[in-house]
C-alpha cells in the first residue's frame, strides 16, 4: 500500500500555489480511498465447480485442474456408480477458497438451481459446509439462486446458528420472465426474497456497490458497465413492474455482479456467473478497476448461447486483448462459444468448467 502510494505521490507534478497543492491532496485522498477498496494479494485461489451443466471426468486436463472421479474416490466412492456421481443442472454454484500466509477464507458464488442438486453433489465432493463464510449471489435468476436454502441450511448445520451472510443486489428480486418465439410470456420462479433467506438464517447484506469482504480476500464487484456496442444483454428479458401490475423489459439485468480474486505474482481471477452484461464488459470493468494488475483467468458463464450466437465472433477476437491465462467457460456458454474459444486461444488456456472439476491458481 505505501509502495503504491508512493508511486502516485512520485507521478504528481511539483506544485507551489495553495490552490493546486488542495487539488493534489484531493487527488491522493480519492487514489488512497480506491485502493482502499481493491483486495489484497493472496498466495492462491481455488474454485470447485459444486453445480453446472455438464459432467465430464474423461478429457484431459491441465495440471492446475483436477477432475470429478478422483475427488469421489477421495471422499469415498468405492465403486464406480450412476449412484456415486454427481449430477449436472443448468445453473452454476462454486465453492470458492483464498489462502495467504496460512490463513484462508471460503465463499460460495451462487447456489444452483434448486435444493437437490446442491445437497446431492456437495458430501459426493468433500464440500465442508463449516469453512463457508458466506454467499454471494451474482444476480437474481432461478438457476443461480434456487439452492440458497439448502446452502444455507448447510452451512447454518454445520457452523452453528449464527446467521450467514448472503450478499445480494437490491435489484434481484423482481420476478422475471423470458418471451418466447412465439411472443409467449414465460414467468421465471422467483427467487427467495430477502424475508425469506433471514427466515432461513441469512444475514442479507444488500448493496449496489462494490465490496471487499472476508479481510480483503474477496471483492464483489458492483454494477458493470455496459461499453461494447454488441453485448446488448438478454434478448427478450422481462421483469415485473413496481407496482407487479405488468412486465417490462429488462435485457440488461443491471443487478448482474462478479467476484474477484487478486492472486499474487499472477494477477486477478474473475468469477463471472452468467456474463448478462457481457463478457467482453466485464472483463473491461475489472482491468479499469485493477490495474495496472493484470488479469489472469476468467470462470463462469458467458451468456454466448441462443439470441447470443450471432456476437461470439466479436466477443473472441476481443477476449484475446486480455492476455488471461486462464478461461473457463462454463454453464451458459453454449458449445459453439465454446469451441471458438478453444480454436482461438488453445487447450493450455481453455479448460471448459464441469461438475467436480476443481481449479487451483
Amino acid at each position: 500500500m505505501a509502495g503504491a502510494l508512493c508511486g502516485i505521490t512520485r507521478a504528481l507534478p511539483l506544485v507551489t500555489g495553495r490552490s493546486e497543492l488542495s487539488l493534489v491532496r484531493r487527488r491522493l485522498d480519492r487514489k488512497r480511498k480506491l485502493l482502499q477498496q481493491l483486495p489484497t494479494p493472496v498466495d492462491s485461489v481455488e474454485f470447485l465447480v459444486l453445480v453446472d451443466n455438464s459432467l465430464d471426468s474423461l478429457s484431459s486436463v491441465p495440471k492446475h485442474v483436477s477432475l470429478e472421479w478422483p475427488r469421489l474416490m477421495r471422499y469415498g466412492m468405492k465403486e464406480l456408480s450412476g449412484e456415486g456421481q454427481c449430477c449436472a443442472n443448468h445453473g452454476l454454484s462454486l465453492v470458492v477458497t483464498a489462502r495467504r500466509d496460512g490463513v484462508s477464507h471460503t465463499v460460495m458464488f451462487d447456489a444452483g438451481p434448486e435444493n437437490y442438486v446442491l445437497e446431492r453433489n456437495a458430501p459426493r465432493l468433500g464440500v465442508d459446509f463449516s469453512t463457508i463464510e458466506g454467499i454471494v449471489l451474482s444476480h437474481g435468476h432461478w438457476d443461480h439462486a434456487g439452492g440458497l436454502p439448502a446452502a444455507i441450511r448447510s452451512i447454518l448445520s454445520a457452523r452453528g446458528a449464527q446467521p450467514i451472510p448472503v450478499f445480494v443486489h437490491p435489484g434481484m428480486f423482481r420476478q422475471r420472465a423470458l418471451t418466447l418465439a412465439s411472443g409467449t410470456i414465460l414467468p421465471i420462479k422467483a427467487i427467495p426474497s430477502p424475508s425469506e433467506l433471514t427466515a432461513l438464517g441469512a444475514r442479507v447484506i444488500s448493496s449496489e456497490q462494490p465490496q471487499l469482504i472476508l479481510e480483503g480476500f474477496f471483492w464483489i464487484s458492483g454494477e458493470i458497465p455496459r461499453v461494447t456496442p454488441y453485448e446488448k444483454g438478454f434478448p427478450g428479458h422481462l421483469r415485473r413492474s413496481e407496482d407487479g401490475s405488468s412486465w417490462e423489459n429488462d435485457p440488461l439485468i443491471i443487478d448482474e455482479r462478479f467476484l474477484a480474486v487478486d492472486v499474487r505474482g499472477k494477477g486477478i481471477v474473475v468469477l463471472t456467473a452468467c456474463s448478462h452484461a457481457g463478457v467482453v464488459n466485464v472483463l473491461q470493468h475489472a482491468r479499469e478497476t485493477f490495474s495496472p494488475v493484470p488479469l489472469h483467468a476468467v470462470a463462469g458463464g458467458f451468456h454466448l448461447s441462443a439470441a447470443n450466437e450471432g456476437i461470439i465472433p466479436e466477443t473472441v477476437a476481443d477476449l484475446g486483448s486480455f492476455g488471461l491465462t486462464v478461461i473457463a467457460p462454463g454453464h451458459c456458454t453454449g458449445w459453439r462459444a465454446t469451441n471458438a474459444l478453444v480454436k482461438a486461444f488453445g487447450e493450455d488456456v481453455v479448460t471448459p468448467s464441469a461438475v467436480g472439476k476443481a481449479y487451483v491458481l
